[in-house]
């Protein structure tokens, strides 16, 4: 085999890798992306259309001494189904995602994932969320530009809460799961209270450490009385 005939087998080669590379690239990094916000805009509509057949019921009066027994704890959440939608309006006035339940990889390709087993939103404890920082819609891009006093929405079709970040994001590794306690450590936080936890990917191409917001419930809003001023215009 001749040099030239070598030298030319490998230039196409090389080129032929590279196209590979640069399809690879477009996929990972625009396909999944159009995947992704047309898998939450169908989340968001299941929702939407689901509220819509069974109204929010109005809030219950509070609870005297001498009042029965309060009903039934809700029937858990489905695995992978949505329940709640997500607003953050540092990210955009348009930013808005499906959050359901559990956190596996084929659920963080729909929307935000729900840490299986804390709070539910607005409830005494930490509801912890956690969400794609690139890939996938990139619904966490922004993470760190989160601060003090931002404003985090969930609506769950009966209720709006607000909730307020506390701090700016914080940097841990993968396995300091007790950011997502009842009580998070690290955040701050003193005795039981109704919280939120936020997680993501660190660094922005990687996955080595991870970065946390946390926040605190500052209001609710029945959604029959409409957005809350966070999302109003």
């Amino acid at each position: 085999m001749s040099v030239r005939l070598v030298v030319r087998t490998f230039s196409e080669l090389c080129i032929t890798v590279g196209a590979l590379i640069v399809l690879f690239v477009v996929y990972f990094l625009f396909w999944t992306g159009v995947k992704a916000a047309d898998a939450a805009e169908g989340e968001i509509d299941t929702l939407r259309s689901q509220w819509a057949r069974e109204p929010a019921a109005p809030a219950p009066p509070p609870a005297s001494a001498s009042a029965k027994p309060s009903a039934p704890s809700p029937s858990p959440y489905r695995d992978g189904k949505p329940f709640a939608t997500m607003h953050i309006p540092r990210f955009g006035s348009g930013w808005e995602w499906p959050v359901l339940e559990n956190t596996e990889v084929r659920t963080l390709q729909k929307g935000l994932g729900h840490y299986s087993g804390t709070a539910r939103p607005g409830d005494t404890g930490n509801f912890a969320v956690a969400g794609h920082r690139r890939t996938y819609g990139d619904p966490f891009k922004d993470f760190p530009k989160l601060r003090p006093g931002d404003a985090v929405v969930v609506n769950d079709g009966t209720t709006w809460f607000t909730y307020r970040i506390a701090k700016q994001p914080h940097r841990t590794v993968p396995t300091d799961t007790a950011v997502v306690d009842a009580v998070p450590r690290g955040s701050g936080f003193e005795g039981a209270g109704r919280y939120l936890t936020l997680t993501t990917c660190e660094p922005e191409w990687g996955s080595s450490h991870r970065l946390i917001a946390w926040a605190h419930l500052d209001a609710t809003r029945p959604v029959s009385e409409g957005k809350p001023p966070e999302l109003a215009g």
